[in-house]
């Protein structure tokens, strides 16, 4: 009797269906001898899984090619069983599904009739009768893909105005420029900053603040062209371009409708309000033909409008002071920090979740910059990867990380894993595997408790050359994960061929979990293909006690994140793990 378990659902055709999963694998019959089958999986290494129909063609079970490839290695397995029906061998508890079912449906059902299904794969039907077979791999990439989406919209768009942020304004803004050399036009360009922005936000509130930075996008892109980009950049600066201006007076029109619009009062949460702009404007290609030099004029000559009194505006004319010394002093000052000994490694500790131990820690750069203070990498490793100087940098994170886990060892403490980021232009240095193995020969640190976290566009690139580092870092003992995980390209195919121990799960992924049912979904599918490869997987950025036990219900064995501590200091850090420890061990005593 056939025990293969069915699903049925209706679904509108605008939702995408398990068809667009669907591989075209020749079923095999119940009553075929397994010999045959065994020979299609040997000429056949693409195939994970063989479906199984009976007469009618209806499918009755499917055949895992791990497990049916392993009974057959055995000695005499050939001549004892070989003639033998498949059927005998199959796995009679195949998850069914008709074709119309839904992306969103398969990934439930996978859930809640167990995870395995993503490794065997599934069988789809029509009329009952067998037309395919998909595997984890393929849905797992189509759920992430309306991930990506969402987090392509995440680094592209402000949250708060819905307009493009400062990374697609810049990329619209090169590819503006791109088509105007080509066809030998202009390109205006508005740096605009709403006035005593800082009076509001600090006597009416934050929240007043932001529905007056909303107010303000609906202005300029209502006194904007649809074909014009209007960007936020940051705070209370906007930008416009205006691609195709016949002049000047293009541009001295659009700032003066703006600014006549913004006469107008805004009634803002119950309270009318009148706000205005200070506007810089330049053009191309008679004030730059760079992207960067051009908004660094526009950003200027709106300085030079706040100077004349606010609530107006000022073309760039050569001349007026540039505002891009911020950026070079903090270049140069990047240049110093090694040899003035500015940076420190902070700590986060990973959490094992079966026993509730730390058992390793991230190492996270922090630089203590003589007049701006403590500085995250946020506010440094874009300019040290542009200068080069994170090869520098990179290095001394992993000589000061290896110093300081061999002095805790010397201090007492229990040996545990020590996390360091590596940069993709760190790891492709013709010397990075010689300057690692100086490090651990100088600090006699013990390789197997150094782990690297590699982001996965590094491993989309001369793959040989990838493999070949990999295997030598392997090889000496260090362990090797991908760090963020799930937000590049997320097809795991390729883990089969690196030596990778474990992968970390994204903390978008994470953050507000519960109210993301398809972050579960993706959370659990990512960690049923981690269990089948071997690889160990930790989530990131848990804050909360429902993340924490959503991570972990979600099949993560290792968790990090401010529910359990911050980064901190390698002092406090110390002090931090020998409290925890005791806290341990006194609800240890208490539940004995």
């Amino acid at each position: 009797m056939n025990t293969a378990t069915h699903f049925r659902f209706i679904h509108s055709d605008d939702n995408p269906t398990v068809k667009r999963l669907l591989r075209t694998v020749a079923p095999v019959f119940d009553d075929m001898p397994c010999l045959p089958v065994l020979n299609i999986f040997q000429e056949n290494q693409h195939i994970f899984a063989l479906p199984v129909v009976n007469a009618q063609h209806k499918p009755v079970g499917i055949v895992e090619r791990h497990a049916f490839m392993e009974t057959f290695i055995k000695p005499y397995t050939h001549e004892i069983y070989g003639k033998k029906p498949v059927a005998e061998f199959m796995n009679q508890h195949p998850l069914i599904v008709p074709s119309h079912t839904s992306i969103d449906d398969i990934s439930r059902i996978i859930i809640d009739a167990g995870m395995q299904h993503m490794v065997s794969g599934f069988i789809v039907t029509e009329h009952e009768r067998y037309v395919g077979i998909a595997n984890g791999h393929d849905l797992l990439d189509e759920i992430t893909q309306r991930k990506q989406a969402n987090l392509f919209y995440l680094a592209h768009f402000d949250q708060l105005t819905k307009l493009p942020n400062r990374v697609l304004f810049m990329d619209r803004l090169s590819m503006a420029l791109a088509e105007a050399c080509r066809t030998n036009s202009q390109i205006g360009l508005l740096f605009i900053d709403l006035d005593k922005f800082k009076h509001f936000n600090d006597s009416m509130g934050h929240a007043f603040g932001d529905q007056l930075l909303i107010a303000l996008a609906g202005i300029l892109t209502r006194c904007s062209r649809e074909m014009d980009t209007v960007a936020r950049l940051s705070g209370d600066e906007f930008t416009i371009i205006v691609e195709n201006i016949g002049s000047q007076k293009d541009l001295d029109t659009l700032c003066w409708r703006i600014l006549d619009t913004l006469k107008l009062p805004q009634q803002i949460m119950g309270r009318e309000v009148f706000i205005s702009a200070s506007i810089g404007t330049a053009i191309y290609p008679r004030d730059d033909e760079d992207a960067n030099n051009l908004l660094v004029k526009a950003d200027a000559a709106m300085y030079e409008a706040k100077r004349g009194g606010r609530n107006t505006y000022r073309h760039y004319t050569a001349g007026m002071q540039l505002y891009s010394l911020d950026r070079m002093s903090l270049e140069t000052d990047l240049r110093l920090a090694i040899e003035r000994n500015e940076f420190e490694l902070y700590y986060q500790p990973q959490i094992a979740l079966d026993s509730g131990k730390v058992v390793g820690k991230e190492a996270l750069i922090r630089w203590h910059h003589p007049h701006r203070g403590l500085l995250t990498p946020i506010h440094f490793i874009e300019i040290a990867e542009e200068t080069g100087l994170i090869v520098a940098i990179g290095q001394w994170v992993i000589r000061e990380a290896c110093r300081q886990h061999q002095h805790w060892l010397q201090a007492g403490f229990q040996p545990m894993r020590i996390s360091v980021n590596i940069s993709a232009m760190q790891f492709y240095q013709s010397n990075f595997c010689d300057m690692v193995e100086t490090i651990i020969h100088d600090t006699g640190i013990n390789p197997g408790y150094l782990e690297f976290e590699l982001t996965e566009s590094m491993f989309m690139q001369d793959a040989d050359t990838v493999v070949k580092t990999l295997r030598r870092l392997h090889g000496l003992g260090i362990k090797l994960a991908i760090d963020d995980f799930g937000t590049g390209y997320s097809n795991l195919s390729y883990l089969r061929k690196f030596p990778i121990d474990r992968l970390k799960v994204d903390q978008s992924f994470i953050k507000g979990i519960e109210h993301e049912p398809i972050n579960v979904e993706i959370v659990k599918t990512i960690a049923a293909l981690a269990r089948s490869m071997s690889l160990e997987l930790v989530a990131e950025g848990v804050e909360t006690d429902v993340e924490l036990h959503w991570a972990e219900s979600s099949g993560c064995t290792f968790v990090q994140g401010y529910h359990f501590s911050q980064p901190l200091p390698a002092e406090k850090f110390t002090r931090w793990v020998t409290e925890y420890k005791y806290q341990a061990d006194q609800y240890a005593l208490v539940d004995m």
